[in-house]
């Protein structure tokens, strides 16, 4: 390079942008100016902790999942992997006819690879609209569907609404006759590809094989995952500017020029590389001019909503023995009114780290894609509406010592059908710029570190590049 030193802005202060920054660190050394700019008080985006009850419980996003390696490898880069912890053996439920059931075994995000597993959540219809599958013949694929239209016509509708739905409600705050099986589903999508045959086939041929005993499915840090972003904040000995919000992107003729509004008023950072962890809207709004196609794309991806109520409970409160329960959108209380939660954490049941000598903690999720209603209380009535539910669905009547609500705002894309070829366009962008974070492969932490090193690479790539002007 030349002797000027190059200069990348990340703008996002979440997992994702904050990947980025450190791996623009780890690979360019000391020889290049990084600049965050977080439009928000703090870094971390959706990882977020609080006190509570005398612990330090994650409102957020409160694990990855730990059988893709992007994590775990990220903390021992970090030095945080003594700090690394799993679940609990306590199982999970779901909400199924009315009535709570284990979770079954052998399933692709409720897509079910062996179909006597999950008879018992099925009426006498479901389970035969569920055998039907194998005397259909081939699946009517063609590359991609939404998740609950190719199930309720392979497997019926009880498997989709019982089993489908309130797990891919759990991850995306979505339902499944809305996301794409591409890009929600991808190993049943390959599974597809090479064999339509049959749904039931296809779910058992996604998962994993071999005979070695599969590893933890989660992971999180004993200290909080919200922990995470500022020490990847701290390895990129990044500038990090806060409260900046950025309201213009512009193409000089040897770069780019970003432009933020902050607590001091507008302020421009010309730079050689940027890189956008930022929402499907925020990207919309800022690629207009730069890449139209990209930002047509980024506006075609809707955002869902949701909220997180804690609870802080008495130490000697019978949390009973299930680690959490997914719900349904369409299952009811037994008084016959719909659940407010769409899921609970029996946090001190799934993490015994989250056993206080003063306090168990529990906590709700509310809100899905579709049902701005539920989250259009105050945080008040919310925590009355959870307490309610946990009761009806736990017989958790205790009284709290302590409660948070953390909202969170268009805090989950919605992938949709054909959300991978709009995620392709996002990334066809000019030279110097990136775009990295949930909007485009997938919501969890793993998924997002790995499109920040994605983001990374590029720029990288770029700033050694004739066309930078960097180059020797």
């Amino acid at each position: 390079m030349t002797g000027r030193v190059p200069r990348v802005v990340v703008v996002g202060g979440g997992v994702g942008g904050l990947a980025a920054a450190h791996r623009l660190r780890t690979t360019l050394g000391e020889a290049a100016d990084l600049v965050v700019l977080e439009s928000a008080r703090v870094l971390g985006g959706k990882l977020a902790a609080v006190e509570l009850g005398g612990l330090r419980v994650d409102v957020g996003a409160e694990a990855f999942l730990a059988r893709r390696p992007e994590a775990a490898d990220r903390l021992v880069e970090l030095g945080l992997s003594d700090d690394l912890v799993h679940p609990s053996a306590a199982s999970s439920g779901i909400r199924a006819g009315g009535a709570t059931h284990a979770m079954p075994p052998r399933t692709v995000m409720g897509v079910p690879a062996d179909p006597p597993a999950v008879g018992s959540l099925l009426s006498d219809a479901g389970r035969a609209a569920l055998a039907a599958d194998a005397e259909l013949g081939p699946v009517a694929w063609d590359g991609d569907d939404s998740v609950g239209a190719l199930v309720r016509a392979r497997l019926g509708d009880e498997v989709a609404d019982r089993l489908v739905d309130p797990l891919l409600g759990g991850v995306y705050s979505g339902r499944a006759d809305a996301l794409g099986v591409r890009a929600t589903v991808p190993a049943l999508a390959a599974s597809l590809d090479r064999d339509p045959s049959s749904l039931v086939a296809a779910a058992r041929a996604a998962l994993p094989g071999g005979t070695t005993p599969p590893g933890p499915v989660f992971g999180t840090l004993r200290t909080s995952l919200a922990d995470l972003p500022p020490a990847l904040a701290v390895a990129a000995r990044a500038e990090v500017r806060l409260a900046r919000t950025v309201t213009a992107l512009e193409r000089r003729d040897d770069g780019w020029r970003v432009v933020a509004s902050g607590p001091t008023g507008t302020e421009t950072v010309d730079a050689d590389g940027v890189v956008l962890a930022v929402p499907a809207p925020a990207l919309r709004r800022l690629l207009v001019d730069a890449a139209p196609d990209a930002a047509a794309a980024a506006a075609g991806i809707e955002l869902a909503s949701s909220a997180v109520v804690a609870l802080a409970l008495p130490p000697d409160t019978d949390l009973g023995r299930r680690s959490g329960v997914l719900i349904g959108s369409g299952e009811r209380r037994p008084d016959g009114t719909p659940w407010t939660i769409k899921a609970v954490t029996v946090s001190s049941v799934k993490w015994p780290h989250l056993v206080g000598e003063h306090a168990v903690v529990v906590r709700a999720s509310i809100g899905r894609y579709g049902e701005p209603e539920a989250l259009q209380r105050d945080d008040a009535e919310l925590v009355a509406a959870a307490r309610s539910d946990l009761a009806a669905l736990l017989d958790l009547h205790a009284e709290p010592l302590e409660t948070v609500v953390a909202r969170w705002g268009g805090g989950l894309p919605q992938y949709g059908v054909g959300h991978a070829a709009r995620a392709a366009r996002l990334e066809a962008l000019p030279a110097g710029l990136a775009v990295a974070g949930a909007t485009l492969h997938g919501v969890g932490v793993p998924a997002c570190l790995a499109t920040g090193d994605a983001a990374a690479a590029r720029i990288a790539e770029h700033l050694a590049s004739p066309a930078s002007g960097l180059a020797p």
